[in-house]
């Protein structure tokens, strides 16, 4: 028997007009709430200024902002001094158990569908994070939860509770977690959510990557293994998922195995419990390929 998603608490959304209000009262800023943006799970929303520039109002549940500054905000002026098209952020303010953070709107749209010139961009990027963070052992590196839960994803009991096929699909992350080690080694900015639908485009050209809160210190190619698993969420150009998974193949093992089991259990996870039963086994097919 599965499990339903009702029976799993679920990732915290954005409320913008409460956020917005609380950002008045414990900032003094104004801000006024144009409507959500396109994609993402918890939510984003567009607002404007007092002087009229639009920006991009977002919200990290159960986050510190201590720990936002010393990870994914810090890399991202590293990124920044590099002229990597990621978006500054405007704001950050701690509410409550959450931070709010108002952030540069780059211009562009998110990429539906990745062709071939948008993979050339993609990887490109990706290699321009090679070890950027050399000097920043303070930057801390990412953790990929094999063994233990991550905080409100890759949790481990949705999987071990689903179904017997989720809960196999659970001892073996776990396996991987005992043999090798649980967080990324080196010294490359990871974006940790490097997927298709956050890199921004205008007329076939990338302007922008964004959505970086879990950024972090580690090996770059876990982007790739990322950009795998977006690629499965929908149909894409033809021979571009091949062209990727050739890529794939010629990774390092202790690199691409941790990574692919970290994607397996947190997609699995999410998909057990915000997503139907056929959305689990859609994932579970793409997971089993590798783990």
């Amino acid at each position: 028997m599965t499990t339903s998603p009702q029976n799993w608490t679920r990732a915290e959304r954005l409320d913008a007009d409460r956020v917005a209000e609380a950002l008045h009262v414990e900032a003094g800023v104004r801000l006024v709430v144009e409507g959500p943006c396109p994609g993402g799970e918890v939510g984003a929303a567009y607002v404007r200024w007092p002087d009229g520039h639009r920006s991009v109002l977002k919200w990290r549940p159960d986050t510190q902002l201590k720990d936002l500054r010393a990870g994914p905000l810090a890399v991202c002026e590293v990124l920044r001094a590099q002229r990597y098209p990621c978006p500054s952020t405007e704001l950050a303010v701690q509410v409550d158990h959450a931070v709010a953070l108002v952030q540069e709107c780059l211009p562009g749209t998110p990429v539906k569908c990745l062709d071939h010139h948008g993979l050339d961009q993609a990887l490109a990027l990706n290699e321009s994070q090679a070890g950027l963070l050399a000097g920043r052992t303070d930057v801390p590196s990412m953790n990929l939860y094999l063994l233990d839960d991550g905080p409100g994803y890759c949790l481990h009991g949705p999987l071990r509770r689903h179904s017997r096929r989720s809960g196999a699909l659970e001892h073996r992350v776990t396996s991987v977690g005992a043999d090798l080690p649980h967080q990324l080694r080196g010294h490359d900015v990871v974006h940790h959510d490097f997927h298709h639908g956050n890199l921004l485009a205008l007329d076939g050209s990338v302007t922008g990557v964004i959505d970086w809160d879990g950024a972090g210190r580690g090996d770059r190619r876990f982007d790739l293994v990322t950009l795998r698993f977006g690629l499965h969420a929908n149909e894409q150009a033809p021979g571009v998922t091949s062209r990727l998974d050739e890529i794939l193949d010629g990774l390092p093992d202790d690199v691409l195995r941790p990574s692919w089991a970290h994607m397996s259990l947190r997609m699995v996870d999410w998909a057990v419990r915000h997503f139907a039963p056929g959305d689990v086994e859609h994932w579970l097919d793409l997971a089993e390929q590798r783990v």
